[in-house]
Order: C-alpha cells, then sequence, then structure tokens
C-alpha cells in the first residue's frame, strides 16, 4: 500500500513537472513571438526609443557642462542613468501595461483557462519586455559612444560588468512590472505610476551624481533598485576615476549585486502570490465590466 502511494504521488509529481515544463517552453516561443513583432513594429519601435531620443538630446545640449569637481562632461556621466531608466520603462513599466491591457481585452482569462496557462502567459510577457528592454539599452548606446566623449567601452570588464548588472537588473524590476500589472485594474491606472517614477528618477542620480544631494535623499535613493542599476552601468561605461562622483568614491559592486539581488528574491517571492490573487478575480463577467468601462473611457 506504502509502496503504491509512493508511486502514485512521484508520478502525479512527474506530470506536475512536465506540465509546468511544457507551459515554459510555450511562454518562451510566444515571447520570442511578440518580441519579433515589437522588432518590425515602427509605432513600437518608437514607443521603445522615444525616452531615450529625448532625453539623449537634452543631454547632448548639456554636454559642455561638467560634473562639479571634475572636468568630465555632465551629459557623459548621466548617459548611464539614462540607459538604466529607459531599462525600468521598457521592462517593468510596459510589463505592468501589457498586463492590465491583457485583462481588459480578455487575453488574460483565456490563458487562466488552459493548464499551466498563466505560467505560460508569464514567462512570454517576461521574455518579450526583458528582449525589448535590452534592445532598448543597447541601440541608442551605439550613437552615443560617438556622441557622447569620455566613455571607456573598449574594455572586455566593461562589458561583462554590462551584462550581469543589465542581467540582474532585469530580474529585479520585471517582477514588479507583472505587480503593478496585477494590482492597477487599467493601463489608465498604470499611468499615474508615471509622475513618482519621474520623482524617483531625479532622486535616483540618473542627472545628477546623488552624492550632492542632502544625506537623508541620497539614503531614499539609494532605497530602489534604479540607483543600484544606474550605478553599475555607470561602472562600466565611465573610467574608473569618476568613482570620485559617487557615493564612498566607489563603484561598489558587491553593494550593488547585494542590493539588487534582494529586489530580485523580494520580487520573485510575492509576484507569483499576487498574481494568482489576481487571477482567481478573472471571468467572464468581469471581463467584460473592464471593457464597458475602457469604451466609455475612450469615448469620454
Amino acid at each position: 500500500m506504502t509502496t503504491t502511494s509512493t508511486t502514485t504521488k512521484a508520478t502525479t509529481r512527474a506530470v506536475a513537472v512536465n506540465a509546468r515544463t511544457a507551459a515554459a517552453r510555450a511562454g518562451l516561443q510566444r515571447g520570442w513571438i511578440e518580441f519579433r513583432q515589437t522588432m518590425t513594429s515602427g509605432q513600437d519601435l518608437w514607443s521603445v526609443m522615444f525616452f531615450p531620443v529625448v532625453t539623449l538630446v537634452v543631454m547632448f545640449l548639456l554636454r559642455h557642462n561638467t560634473v562639479p569637481g571634475t572636468g568630465f562632461s555632465l551629459g557623459s556621466q548621466a548617459l548611464p542613468g539614462i540607459l538604466g531608466m529607459n531599462v525600468v520603462l521598457n521592462g517593468m513599466m510596459m510589463l505592468a501595461l501589457s498586463l492590465t491591457m491583457d485583462r481588459e481585452d480578455g487575453t488574460l482569462l483565456r490563458a487562466k483557462a488552459t493548464p499551466k496557462g498563466m505560467t505560460g502567459y508569464l514567462v512570454g510577457k517576461v521574455t518579450s519586455r526583458a528582449g525589448t528592454a535590452v534592445i532598448g539599452l543597447l541601440v541608442p548606446l551605439v550613437p552615443a559612444a560617438f556622441l557622447f566623449g569620455g566613455l571607456d567601452l573598449g574594455r572586455p570588464s566593461a562589458w561583462i560588468t554590462l551584462v550581469w548588472v543589465v542581467v540582474l537588473g532585469l530580474v529585479a524590476v520585471l517582477p514588479f512590472g507583472a505587480i503593478l500589472g496585477s494590482l492597477f485594474g487599467s493601463a489608465q491606472g498604470v499611468g499615474f505610476v508615471t509622475f513618482p517614477m519621474m520623482v524617483l528618477m531625479g532622486i535616483s542620480g540618473v542627472f545628477y551624481p546623488i552624492s550632492g544631494f542632502p544625506e537623508w535623499l541620497q539614503w531614499v535613493g539609494q532605497a530602489f533598485p534604479l540607483y543600484w542599476l544606474a550605478l553599475g552601468l555607470r561602472s562600466a561605461m565611465l573610467p574608473d576615476a569618476m568613482a570620485v562622483a559617487e557615493i564612498g568614491e566607489s563603484w561598489r559592486h558587491l553593494e550593488t549585486a547585494a542590493m539588487l539581488g534582494l529586489w530580485a528574491v523580494a520580487g520573485i517571492l510575492l509576484a507569483p502570490l499576487v498574481l494568482r490573487r489576481m487571477a482567481r478575480r478573472q471571468s467572464g463577467s468581469v471581463v467584460k465590466e473592464q471593457q464597458r468601462k475602457a469604451m466609455q473611457q475612450r469615448t469620454t
């Protein structure tokens, strides 16, 4: 009897693992298809590039301003932070928007009705948004390397640092995109996060070294992953001498990895709980009500 029970449990676990594996594989395929569609759509590409294009133009106009205490261009110093902000916008914020729109049009409900469909759906969304975020970083980096002097991208260590910072940064912010998309009932609701994001951008040292802020504001900025993502990108793209403008006059790689890792663990633990809670509330009647409200907002 015990042997039969053990065999049954083992078989059940194996079936569950196979189902999750199949769902993850389908999600990767879906994510790749969505990513290709984004890369071949002029409108989608413009939405990916709009923020970095505007900010790069502004920073180029400020290229003759210098970082206090150095002769280094403020525009070049701000470039890595701008690219880091673009990773957050194209990763976390766009994932949140995609999830809310899929709730409105019933895509999420159809995924919920499929065995392990939510797993495949989330893997697909994370894959497509991660790919878009990486492209949103690399494409502006090419012209920026010619427009902004002082960047130090010729070292192999620079690209190694760039890779691990971007990967860890995406793991840190993408789960919170899923959480935001689960908490807000519409794309307009996610839009309200834009203002806090702009404030966070200002206090995270994206445009100006955070070491020049009051100490209490420095602590606030360092509590969020955007600061550490931008710091890691600066350590990859800028000369080592520019660490003098940072807190502690150091790139603090260990602290960067630790803080982004903490945010990643928190997001990975919280996101499935929030998503499951949101998915349980989805039904045909809820989707119809969301579509009715969306139509009303478009006509008013």
